[in-house]
């Protein structure tokens, strides 16, 4: 079996939105959502898939928003 770091980074990305999702507190749920989706990004550009590309680009911002305007 090969070993991809991309696809590593990509179930690290699902595992902290997967996390985020089930975390209560809104402000650690966003930071996981950016976090996450970051990583999804990196495998999306990895996999050159340009539509899941510009969905995580779009997740992410608003997660990084919404992060930015509670403060």
């Amino acid at each position: 079996m090969e070993f991809n770091i991309f696809k590593i980074i990509a179930v690290v990305g699902l595992l902290i939105l997967t996390y985020g999702i089930l975390t209560k507190k809104d402000s650690q749920r966003n930071l996981f959502f950016l976090i996450g989706g970051t990583f999804l990004i990196i495998y999306s550009v990895y996999i050159r898939d340009m539509i899941i590309i510009s969905v995580q680009i779009i997740f992410t911002l608003a997660a990084g928003y919404k992060i930015i305007t509670k403060k």
